[in-house]
């Protein structure tokens, strides 16, 4: 048992890089229910090549890159200094501007600057969205909503996660309609995610700090020993992932 448990720490200690789970995605150690919309399909559906794109919170900019958009046309910011020193090295040589940021309320960028911002799990202010979009610019989101990991986070940690109850897509919506932001599209998801091992577990959590605050293997040994004992019997332990969108289009 001590082998297992030096195995979980070394889990809890290695890093992520971008924001993309590759390391538990391509060994199989977790798999997390479908959502029903994709968000990569809905921005191409709505993305020109004449368009000046804005990706907020790129990671690594995984995702973007998929895009295949015009390289000169293309920007980005990246509040994680790790991820923003990774995007100068990757991006910025291709052309993509990058631009650190240390507070959503301000995006380093002037005003209807872009036809369409993009954002995929990044903290965003709806009026500085409106702000940097042109006239009958269109932004889209995909976000995690306040209950993601809220039932796993209590079972480690043994106390309940604070959350703010506006990340949620009816308090979004009615914002955006409010600034005057026409609704395109919206949807909302609780997908089921399982985990296969713990040390999968140990490491997400220890990622993902601000829904998992304080969490160490020693800190949470007796609730990840339970975790091994379910998944043990069971074969897997389940977490819920809250997702919602939105197309949003400014007027």
């Amino acid at each position: 048992m001590k082998k297992l448990v030096e195995l979980w720490k070394q889990e809890a200690e290695r890093s992520l890089e971008g924001w993309e789970f590759s390391y538990l995605d391509d060994s199989g150690r977790w798999e997390m229910e479908p959502l029903p919309w994709d968000y990569l399909e809905i921005v191409r559906q709505y993305l020109k090549e004449t368009d000046r794109l804005l990706d907020m919170g790129t990671g690594g900019g995984e995702i973007l890159l998929t895009l295949a958009h015009p390289y000169n046309k293309t920007s980005t910011t990246e509040g994680y200094l790790p991820n923003y020193q990774l995007c100068k090295k990757k991006l910025e040589p291709l052309g993509i501007t990058v631009k650190f940021v240390n507070e959503d309320d301000h995006l380093p960028y002037p005003d209807g600057h872009f036809d369409m911002i993009i954002n995929r799990h990044e903290a965003f202010r709806l009026d500085e969205v409106n702000r940097t979009l042109k006239h009958g610019g269109i932004f889209i989101t995909q976000q995690v909503g306040c209950e993601n990991s809220r039932a796993l986070s209590k079972r480690l940690l043994k106390k309940e996660l604070e959350v703010d109850f506006r990340n949620q897509l009816s308090y979004q919506l009615k914002q955006a309609r409010k600034i005057g932001f026409e609704v395109l599209s919206s949807d909302e998801f609780y997908a089921t995610l399982k985990f296969f091992d713990t040390g999968a577990i140990a490491y997400y959590a220890s990622v993902i700090e601000w829904e998992f605050p304080n969490f160490s293997v020693d800190n949470c040994l007796d609730a990840l020993m339970e975790v091994h004992h379910e998944i043990e019997g069971k074969g897997f332990v389940s977490s819920i992932e809250h997702r919602y969108m939105m197309v949003l289009g400014k007027s």
